[in-house]
């Protein structure tokens, strides 16, 4: 009888254990709920980069070569990377010739060795890289039978395992120190499946992921992690990357590579998780997914907006 009133007792207690549980759980989501909500609305005060190590690949060129020119304007360590290190000196020189500073370093990103030996030269020369950049990419346009196997396998390795390397040489000691960002280029077209661009968009949607999920690894072994990462979703930039683009409306014309960078930069700054440029096609993205699929066909029907081929 003894034994029964025991066991009553601790099934009584966990009862009243979970009860409070579930309502300490719905006071704290929707407490960030509404902060969330209400922060979303509010101006986000930006960081400063001065005196920072900035870590950007595909410098050479585009937008790569715009953020390195904008951090380098705030005060911020650039360190360029890229395999063209023809273009890569041309964008530090013009760094310095503005009163920047910056550092070139060639380097095949696709090499998994080549970015550790990269990592230790600049932990050697620099110390702790702060603000990473991965930014380097591909874009060929055709439909998926007219790609070969190499082009489709340098996407991967270009656009998403490259990622992989980099984390591993560098976030390290981010963990250690408990601080740094890393921002990733995915795209619109890891928002959106776009005929032409099969492989690039698999690659796009790879990175939303792999950002995502780092994030998560990172936050359960420590809930009190400052590492902070940023995704985002350029739509058509003008860097000749996109060949071939067709857009039925003028609004949506190719956005400016400087206007982008910026736009990065703001957003890395600010700290947003994820961000698009322009901004709402992130949230057309999100409103689009609770819309039946059929419907949202139609509506990308009547934009009529993606790349065509650049086949010749």
């Amino acid at each position: 009888m003894a034994e029964t009133t025991g066991n009553s007792t601790q099934d009584i207690g966990a009862i009243i254990q979970n009860i409070i549980e579930i309502v300490v759980f719905f006071i704290k989501f929707w407490y960030a709920t509404i902060e969330g909500f209400i922060r979303g609305f509010m101006k986000k005060e930006e960081v400063d980069v001065s005196g920072k190590f900035v870590f950007i690949t595909g410098t050479g060129h585009g937008m790569g070569k715009q953020m390195a020119l904008q951090y380098a304007a705030l005060g911020a360590k650039v360190l360029c990377v890229d395999v063209n290190e023809k273009n890569n000196s041309e964008t530090v020189k013009e760094i310095k010739q503005n009163g920047g500073s910056a550092f070139g370093y060639t380097c095949d990103v696709t090499n998994r060795e080549a970015i550790f030996a990269l990592y230790e030269q600049i932990k050697n020369e620099h110390g702790f890289v702060e603000i990473i950049v991965n930014n380097a990419g591909i874009m060929p346009c055709r439909p998926l039978f007219e790609l070969t196997e190499k082009e489709i396998r340098l996407m991967y390795d270009i656009n998403v395992l490259a990622h992989f390397w980099i984390f591993q040489a560098f976030l390290p000691d981010m963990v250690a120190q408990n601080k740094g960002h890393i921002v990733a280029m995915s795209s619109c077209a890891g928002l959106f499946g776009l005929p032409n661009l099969v492989p690039y968009c698999g690659t796009k949607f790879a990175v939303r992921g792999l950002m995502q999920s780092m994030y998560e690894e990172l936050r359960k072994a420590n809930k009190d992690t400052q590492i902070k990462f940023t995704t985002i979703y350029p739509y058509m930039v003008d860097t000749g990357l996109c060949k071939n683009p067709r857009f039925r409306f003028s609004w949506m014309k190719l956005v400016d590579p400087k206007e982008a960078a910026a736009s990065i930069i703001e957003a890395q700054r600010t700290g947003l998780e994820e961000a698009s440029v322009p901004r709402h096609y992130l949230y057309s993205e999100k409103v689009g997914r609770i819309w039946p699929r059929k419907a949202m066909r139609i509506a990308n029907d009547f934009v009529d907006t993606y790349v065509e081929s650049d086949k010749k």
